[in-house]
This record gives structure tokens, C-alpha cells and sequence, in this order.
């Protein structure tokens, strides 16, 4: 009775499972890493990661990969390569695709990937491999794992390592990993859980049950503990019951809760413990209980039989006759109920009322891990579906189910979206051809050579004003109309030296002069700098022109070549998705004929169950009339079913 790795840790998110323990905090930065007291800080240097990122933590995994695999086409991850990397591979690990992710973690180990990077990935390669079924693979990976796992991924590793022994029979190996984990740490139950296991099953039972024994008697402040306290009971009972100790046995039994998962087994044990007691009327009070509960369980069913049995034991026939007669009754109508949910599971009918019932309880989800059912799926006798749904293998398959579907709409979305693709191309094509004329009819008018001239000549007017520093290329038009008609008044005056008349004008006119040479002498730097800084901003005016110049002289070339490549990708996708569109909806028929196979099958070995109880039934019901008939001495009409048995064994 062994705890799969998946149940223990089912409840974490993908990013635990990606080593990517990240949380958001208000600075926008991610914290990583498994200590939660010493969070180091992530910074997200590439916003495209950062844009992946959002979508794995919404939970849109498809459309997180996707972006993420196109960022790194185009080398917009830079900072990010290994971890992107790690991501990528345990996104595509978590949809089953191990080889694709295993080729992406030899490769980052081959490109010398750091050792937390490396064993972080061969252990997650390890786990998903394991719960996929893929033993020799999940053990070729383990075995790769070297010594810089995260602390908080030790004990999931050993527990795995343990997991994977213990399901090829090596106990004592498995045993041996488990000794070597921290058994005192507050999280170590399920470590000190599946050693308890591997002792008894590797032939040290004192060692094994007293592990159990203290894990059964200590106090669980969760439902998660109090589960696995009930599962050690439950594995002590029946071990008791195996070494013929039934009264050990109801001890370890009776500690069980009466409204847990593992109560119809205890409730059985009970039963049967005190029935090897010669104890038939204490058998009855547990079965009786159990008798009453859902005929789904394979321990009510055989409840069923086990009450008239008792009854038998203490010479109540005609109790036991009746028993027997609702319990054939009781069996048939199963039977009924269980050709009815067959035949609506071979309809499509839950394979669809899955889908419907994930879809409605998550509008947005997209393919993943998780998937989550909040409640049973509308059909006929609902019940029957429980324990079918909560097998592995009928959950991988349904996984890959969903997988399929949405493959096949994403496929078909971007059929759809094709042809909008050809008309925005056919628009682009159009407008290009319509502006390029306009464009170039603008250009001529510009004059981008004549401004350049014209640039030219400033830049030179600029630098020989700067040069004579006497501020006249930089006057203003009133100063140099006042400098041109000074001039003219000294020149008009200066023939005139025989007029003493004229001597005070003359002096005039050189004061009016000085005072213009003298206001453009202080004016001279800020105009320089003002005109320095008017021609820069021209020349870079310029320099842009020039540059959209170029761009479209580029684009008269490259635009045509554009357009042509886009049309031949959209060409050659075409086909492509006219190929594969098909396949995928061939293999999600075929995905949902196998799932619903995995439901018909588990069912359909119930009904071999009813039938065998059904038999055993008439049998001892055959016998009670026969012996009443016969007037013969009471004996027991049907003997411990071995299901009993195979309960202790197991």
C-alpha cells in the first residue's frame, strides 16, 4: 500500500513543478528560490520574459510556451537563456513530450547549465516520467541527479527514489533511501509512511509496524495527515490480519474515521477480524454500517454478502435467507445501473459532460497539468464515476484528451485566420502602391539636396561670423539697417571737412556708431550659441530626412520582397494545416475512444465483481433452502470472500 508522489504533491502549481518558485512582490521584480524566509530577488530584464511569465501565472500554458518559444526565435530573452530554457522544458514536460524535454535538459547540461539548473531539471524529467508510467525512464534520470537539488526537493526526490524501487518489488532497497531522509522533520510522514511499507514488505514487520503504529496514534492537524493516519490504520489492520491477529487488528482498525476515505476498507477489516474471532454478532455492527453505504465501493458490495453470512454464523436463516435475496435483488439492479452508465460512457456522453463541466467551472483554460473538476458531469447513475475518475491512468488520458481539443481548435482558429492574413496583405500590398507615388511626388518638392546646399552655406556663414567675432553676421535686420545708414551718414560726412558746421554731426555719427558696434559685441555669444543651436537642431532635422530617405529608397526595394514572403508563408502554411488538422481530429477520436475504454473497463470488471457476488449469493441461498428443506445441522453457506484475503495482502 504505497502513496504515489502524484497525491502527495497534486496540490502544487506548475511553477513548483518548473523549479520556478517565484513570487510577485510590489517592487516588479519576481523573488526566487525554496527558502521562504530568505527570498533573493529576480529582476526581469527582458520585458518578452516577463510577458511569458504573465501567461504561465495566468495559467494559459500554451500561449506561454508559444510566446516564449517565438521570444527566443528572435533573441528577445537575452538575460533570461537558462531559465527560459528550464521553463520551456518543463512546460513541454508537463504535456507529456519527455523526450523533447529531456533533449532540452542535455542540452543546457551539455552547454555547461549551473548544478542547481541541471539537477533541477533531471529530477522534474524524473517525477513527470514517473507519474506518465515511464519507470525506466524516471530511474535513468534519478540516477543522473547529483548534489545541488534545492533543500526543499530533497525529500520529494528521496520519496520518489523510494516510489520507484518499491513498485519493482525491491523493498529492502527502498527501505534503505528512506532510512537515509530526515524522518524527524515535520513534513517527513509520508517518508516514515512508505518505510513503515517497505519494512513489512521486505520481511522486517516489528520495524514496519511500529513506524506505522506511531504514525496511526500521532496527532494530524490537516485533512492531509489525518488521510495518511487513516491509511496507516488501515495498512496495520490488515497486516495484523495477514499474521492471523484479528484482535491486533480490530485495534488498529477501530482508529479509523468512520466518514474518511478509508473507512469501507476499515469497516470490512472490522468485520472480518471479528469474524475470525468466531464473533459473528460483532461481525454484523460494522457491516451492517458498511452494508448501507454506496454499492460503488468494492467493500459495500461485498457487505453485501457478508451480512447474511453473519447471520448465517449465528443460525438466523431466515435473516440470512432475506439478506441474501435483497442482496441478489440489490446486485442486479447494479447491474442495470452499470449497462446504462456503459452504454452513455460509449455514447461520447462523458467524455463530453467532462468537457462541458471544465469549460463552464474554467471559461479561459487552456492546455495544462492541472485540470480540475468541481463536480460530477451530468449522466445517468453519476455515481459510477467517482473512482473511475480518480484513477491515474484515466486522468492522463483525459489530459491528453483536452490536449487534442485544443490543439484542434487552435489549428482551426488559425485556418480561419489565414485568409483575414491574405486580405491584410492584399490591403498592405494596395496602400504601398497607392502612397509610394505620393511619397516621392512629396520628396522632389522638399528638395532634400537643395536644403542641404542651403545647410551647407549656414553652417559656413555660421563659422566665419564665429570666427571675425565682431557679432555682424549675427545682427538682427533693425541693427543692420542702423549700421548701413551710420555708415552712409560718416561717408556723406567725411568730404565735408571744410564745413565746421558739420564737425558735431560727425561726432554724432561716430558715437552711433560705436554704441551699435559695442550692443553687438555684448550680444555676440547668445546669438552665437542661439545659432549654434539652431543649426544643430537643422542638421539633425537633416539627418532624419536623410535617414527616412534612405528607408525609402530601402523600402522600394525590400516592401515587394516583404509582401512575397509573407504570401509564400502563408502559402506553404496552407497546406500544412489542411495536413494536420485532420490527423488531429483522427487522434482526438481516437484519444476519446481510449478514454472511454479506461471507464468502460473499470466498470465493467465491477459488473464481474456483481456477477461473482451475485453468484456466491445464489449459492448460499441455494444452501439455506436445501439445508431447511433437509431439516439438516446449520452450516455456514458461504465462506470469508476472498476479497478479504487480497485486502490483507495488499
Amino acid at each position: 500500500m504505497r502513496l504515489s508522489i502524484q497525491n502527495i504533491f497534486a496540490a502544487r502549481r506548475l511553477a513548483l513543478a518548473l523549479g520556478l518558485m517565484f513570487t510577485l512582490n510590489t517592487s516588479g521584480t519576481l523573488a526566487a528560490g525554496g527558502d521562504e524566509n530568505k527570498l533573493a530577488l529576480h529582476e526581469i530584464k527582458a520585458p518578452y520574459y516577463g510577458d511569458t511569465l504573465f501567461h504561465f501565472f495566468q495559467d494559459r500554458y500554451f500561449a506561454s510556451v508559444t510566446n516564449l518559444m517565438v521570444s527566443q526565435h528572435f533573441g528577445r530573452v537575452a538575460g533570461h537563456n537558462e531559465e527560459a530554457e528550464v521553463l520551456r522544458g518543463g512546460i513541454l514536460l508537463s504535456y507529456g513530450l519527455q523526450r523533447e524535454a529531456a533533449d532540452i535538459f542535455k542540452h543546457l547540461i551539455a552547454l555547461g547549465a549551473s548544478p542547481p539548473t541541471r539537477d533541477r531539471a533531471w529530477f522534474y524529467l524524473a517525477k513527470i516520467s514517473y507519474q506518465r508510467g515511464y519507470l525506466a525512464e524516471a530511474e535513468d534520470a534519478i540516477a543522473r541527479i547529483g548534489t545541488a537539488l534545492p533543500a526543499d526537493l530533497k525529500e520529494e526526490r528521496g520519496l520518489l527514489q523510494a516510489n520507484l524501487l518499491m513498485a519493482r518489488a525491491d523493498y529492502a532497497a527502498a527501505a534503505t533511501v528512506l532510512r537515509s531522509m530526515d524522518l524527524k522533520a515535520p513534513g517527513a510522514r509520508y517518508a516514515r509512511y512508505n518505510l513503515g511499507i517497505a519494512l513489512i514488505k521486505s520481511d522486517q514487520p516489528a520495524a514496519g509496524t511500529k513506524l506505522l503504529d506511531e504514525l496511526g496514534r500521532a496527532s494530524a492537524e490537516d485533512e492531509e495527515f489525518r488521510s495518511l493516519r487513516d491509511r496507516a490504520n488501515v495498512a496495520l489492520g490488515f497486516s495484523a490480519m495477514a499474521d492471523k491477529q484479528p484482535q491486533l487488528a480490530r485495534t488498529y482498525l477501530e482508529r479509523v474515521r468512520l466518514k474518511s476515505q478509508q473507512a469501507n476498507k476499515a469497516l470490512l477489516g472490522l468485520g472480518w477480524a471479528a469474524a475470525s474471532m468466531k464473533e459473528p454478532k460483532l461481525a454484523l455492527v460494522p457491516w451492517l454500517e458498511l452494508a448501507q453505504r454506496d454499492l460503488n465501493d468494492m467493500a459495500v458490495l461485498e457487505a453485501q454478502i457478508a451480512v447474511p453470512y453473519a447471520y448465517a454464523e449465528l443460525g438466523a436463516n431466515t435473516q440470512s435467507a432475506e439478506s441474501y435475496t435483497q442482496a441478489i435483488v440489490a446486485f442486479s439492479r447494479e447491474n442495470t445501473d452499470l449497462n446504462e452508465s456503459i452504454a452513455a460512457i460509449k455514447s461520447g456522453k462523458l467524455v463530453e459532460a467532462l468537457v462541458t463541466s471544465n469549460l463552464a467551472s474554467n471559461p479561459g483554460e487552456e492546455m495544462g497539468w492541472f485540470w480540475t473538476l468541481r463536480e460530477l458531469p451530468s449522466m445517468p447513475h453519476a455515481t459510477h464515476l467517482a473512482q473511475v475518475l480518480a484513477q491515474h491512468e484515466f486522468q492522463e488520458a483525459f489530459k491528453n484528451y483536452r490536449d487534442l481539443r485544443f490543439l484542434q481548435k487552435n489549428l482551426q482558429d488559425w485556418r480561419d485566420k489565414l485568409s483575414v492574413f491574405e486580405d491584410m496583405l492584399e490591403n498592405r500590398r494596395k496602400a504601398f502602391a497607392e502612397r509610394l507615388p505620393q511619397v516621392l511626388e512629396r520628396e522632389k518638392d522638399i528638395g532634400l539636396t537643395s536644403l542641404q546646399t542651403r545647410h551647407l552655406a549656414a553652417t559656413q556663414v555660421v563659422a566665419a561670423g564665429e570666427n571675425a567675432a565682431d557679432g555682424i553676421a549675427f545682427a538682427d535686420a533693425r541693427q543692420l539697417d542702423l549700421l548701413e545708414r551710420a555708415a552712409s551718414v560718416q561717408n556723406a560726412l567725411k568730404d565735408a571737412t571744410d564745413v565746421p558746421e558739420l564737425d558735431t554731426g560727425r561726432e554724432r555719427a561716430r558715437l552711433a556708431a560705436g554704441v551699435l558696434t559695442w550692443q553687438l559685441a555684448q550680444d555676440f555669444p547668445v546669438r552665437l550659441w542661439h545659432a549654434k543651436k539652431e543649426l544643430q537642431e537643422i542638421t539633425d532635422q537633416l539627418d532624419n530626412a536623410q535617414q527616412l530617405d534612405a528607408a525609402l529608397t530601402q523600402a522600394q526595394r525590400d516592401e515587394p520582397a516583404r509582401f512575397d514572403a509573407f504570401s509564400k508563408r502563408i502559402a506553404a502554411i496552407t497546406p500544412l494545416l489542411q495536413v494536420m488538422i485532420p490527423r488531429v481530429v483522427a487522434l482526438t477520436e481516437e484519444q476519446q475512444h481510449a478514454v472511454q475504454n479506461i471507464a468502460v473497463t473499470e466498470l465493467a470488471l465491477l459488473q464481474e465483481r456483481l456477477a461473482a457476488y451475485a453468484t456466491q449469493a445464489r449459492f448460499a441461498l441455494a444452501q439455506l433452502y436445501d439445508r431447511s428443506s433437509s431439516g439438516g445441522r446449520n452450516q455456514t453457506p458461504v465462506k470469508k470472500n476472498q476479497e478479504a484475503d487480497n485486502a490483507s495482502k495488499h
